[in-house]
Order: C-alpha cells, then structure tokens, then sequence
C-alpha cells in the first residue's frame, strides 16, 4: 500500500468536506447584497450582527466581524425602513486615520467594530484594543481606551504572531 497516495486522498476528502460544510455557513462579505436589501436579508445572508449602532435619521448600522483573526469587519447602514444604503469593509488605515484623542469608546466601536483582542494596562488603567487588518507588515492598530472611555493613545504596534520569528520559530524555521 502506498502511504503517501493514501494521505493525499485523505486530505483531498478533508478539504472537500471542509468546502461543503462551509457552503451551509453565512457568506463571508456583503457581495450578494445590493442597496434596498433588508436587514433580514443581510442577517440571511451573513449570519447574525456582531454589533448593532443607531444611525440619524432613524437608521442603523449593522456590524460583521469576519475571519478567525479579525482582518476584516463589515458595516451596513440601514435607512430607517430597513433598506441596505451601503456597505464598507471598515478594518483600513484610512479609517484608522480619521480616529482621534478624545472619542468616545462608542464611536470608535461604530466607526471600526469590535477589536481582535482586548487586553488590559494595568499602570495606566487602560483598555487596549487591538485590530488586525491587511497589510503587508506584520502589525495591527491598537486603541487605547481610558477609564472614562474616551480614547487616550492610537497607532500601530508589532503584532504579537511576529514574535515567533524572534524567536527563531518563524517562517525561517531556526
């Protein structure tokens, strides 16, 4: 018996199986939504919101965080019948440019979406919150969040994944 051809069909199996049961999950972006979708639609369609923010005028802003590392995160803003108007991946610098010192927690949340991770700084009495995104770097932007949860400090740092190579258990495989 052939162990190698045997492992090749077992993982040919495992990645066809994997493909079908991924095409009874929710879509992973808002492609197949067009404007004056609805929101019940864009729930069919893409899973429950992450998050949910009211717009003016009535309206509301559906968030979707996507990916098991959170490189990507959707919102779609609903006029106040509940047709889609838009829809943005928001995970970019140029969003993360428009953030400023003295936002509140609640606009940054409605602008970018939930973080990847949330860590805590102690000494300051801060929350840290991090996004990843695509990029060609190896780093995530991170916002810091002060007790009266307004923004204190914004900007990228090293994303911890990089580290390994540091270490020398990278891509290089020291």
């Amino acid at each position: 018996m052939n162990v190698f051809r045997f492992r090749g069909a077992a993982r040919v199996a495992g990645t066809a199986a994997l493909v079908v049961a991924m095409a009874g999950c929710a879509a992973y972006g808002p492609g197949g939504l067009g404007p004056g979708s609805t929101v019940d639609q864009a729930i069919a369609s893409m899973g429950q919101p992450t998050g949910r923010y009211p717009l003016a005028g009535g309206g509301q802003r559906l968030e979707f965080a996507r990916g098991p590392m959170g490189f990507h995160t959707y919102m779609l803003d609903f006029d106040a019948n509940g047709a889609l108007l838009r829809s943005e991946q928001v995970l970019t610098e140029g969003n993360f440019l428009e953030l400023q010192i003295g936002m509140s927690r609640d606009e940054v949340l409605r602008r970018i979406g939930h973080p990847s991770e949330v860590s805590y700084l102690s000494r300051q009495q801060h929350q840290l919150w991090s996004y990843r995104y695509e990029t060609p770097f190896c780093i995530w932007y991170q916002v810091s969040i002060d007790a009266s949860g307004k923004v204190a400090e914004l900007g990228n740092n090293v994303d911890p994944r990089c580290e390994r190579n540091d270490r020398g258990f990278g891509w290089m495989g020291r």
